[in-house]
């Protein structure tokens, strides 16, 4: 048995506070994903941009089945801006939402063409930008310029709730209570480590949260028995 797996099963942790799971929770997730990759394809922070827009409601695999033949035809924004929305939603299409994406991708492309032609590496910028919402920019900010944050998806804001790190009602609040439990330096490779974690060992459906590595012994009895009615 490995530490981590030793130490996800070693018993609940009654009384800790939220930081000290989170020590515990990260150790963990250290010796599971030490160096998470990103999972968008991408060449520089444009294509990972486009990636990250195109990945709401869609899985990273059709992301990343898909980019290749767009960036082939636009991997800049002049390139995106000069195809058209019309000839942006043909090589989308089998994205989810494709119509508002490629009408966003376009409108994107022309706003950065009309900054300079480069991404302004600041939350405000990226939010300016059509179709780009806070976790878009965050997940840009972190992991093309190693800007501390911690982008919130679905996902993330499930584990959290599960492992009793925040009791947030929205992603704004879940952000607030991750970056408040993990350390500054760690929010980077944390929001990709819980996304592996959440892919490998905790499922949104059918997941026994007794047997989870990190739920067996983080959530509480109420989460798990709520769970376990679905």
């Amino acid at each position: 048995m490995s530490p981590a797996r030793a130490r996800a099963t070693s018993g609940r942790l009654p009384g800790v506070t939220r930081a000290e799971k989170a020590d515990r929770i990260g150790a963990i997730l250290d010796e599971l994903y030490p160096e998470p990759p990103i999972p968008l394809d991408h060449t520089d922070p444009y294509t990972l941009l486009v990636a990250v827009a195109l990945s709401a409601q869609t899985t990273d695999k059709k992301v990343n089945e898909v980019t290749p033949a767009l960036f082939a035809e636009a991997s800049t924004p002049e390139e995106m801006a000069a195809l058209g929305p019309d000839r942006i939603l043909e090589l989308i299409r089998e994205i989810g939402l494709a119509p508002s994406k490629a009408k966003n991708l376009w409108t994107a492309a022309n706003q950065i063409i009309d900054a300079g032609g480069e991404i302004i590496p600041t939350f405000e910028f990226l939010e300016s930008l059509a179709g780009v919402g806070h976790k878009t920019a965050s997940v840009v900010m972190a992991q093309a310029y190693g800007v501390p944050a911690f982008p919130v998806d679905t996902h993330i804001h499930r584990l959290a709730v599960r492992w009793g790190l925040s009791r947030g009602k929205n992603v704004e609040q879940v952000e607030r209570d991750l970056k408040a439990v993990f350390p500054r330096d760690t929010w980077n490779r944390r929001h990709l480590q819980i996304i592996f974690f959440g892919r490998e060992y905790c499922p949104a459906l059918r997941h026994d949260l007794a047997a989870c590595p990190i739920c067996g012994w983080a959530a509480t009895k109420k989460q798990i028995r709520n769970e376990s009615m679905r």
